[in-house]
């Protein structure tokens, strides 16, 4: 079975602010603003590539945010470097491709949910995909990405992390 698991935090524990969205956003918040460490190992039989995203469903906005989208990791890829998802310097293996978050550009972007709110859940989703290629470039958005990674899907895990304010 495919398993996704991180030395950053446990299955429904809180992200620590090194996780978090930096101050430089905007949006009131004060981490660092780092992808979390990232593993994963059962690949099934006739993977040609892996996915990953980041989801709050919680989000105020009736669609849930999508903080993090990247395609086209290598089926030999089991565990991209802390931090692989830096917008000014990615540590992706060659030939993996980081598209749009709802915050407008590609890369990780850190939780920030509105302060007050309960704690939102941003799930942490590896894609085993029966494609090697996703046919986008860096300007799709999840919600156009995600039925694309649905009918290409042979097997899917999650680790979700918390964080409110």
């Amino acid at each position: 079975a495919l398993i996704i698991t991180s030395n950053s935090f446990k299955d429904g524990d809180y992200l620590a602010m090194d996780h978090i969205l930096s101050a430089d956003a905007g949006f009131g918040c004060d981490g660092a603003n780092r992808s979390p460490h990232l593993a994963w190992s059962g690949a099934p039989a006739g993977t040609k590539s892996f996915a990953l995203t980041c989801f709050d469903p919680d989000a105020p906005t009736g669609s849930g945010f999508w903080h993090w989208l990247v395609v086209n990791i290598p089926p030999g890829v089991t565990e991209p470097p802390l931090g692989a998802g830096d917008p000014k310097n990615p540590k992706l293996p060659a030939g993996a491709l980081q598209t749009r978050t709802d915050y407008g550009a590609p890369g990780y972007g850190g939780p920030c949910p509105p302060a007050g709110d309960k704690p939102h859940r941003y799930i942490f989703t590896l894609w085993a995909l029966n494609a090697a290629t996703a046919p986008f470039g860096t300007d799709v958005k999840g919600d156009a990405l995600e039925p694309w990674l649905k009918t290409h899907a042979i097997a899917t895990a999650t680790l979700t992390g918390k964080y409110g304010r």
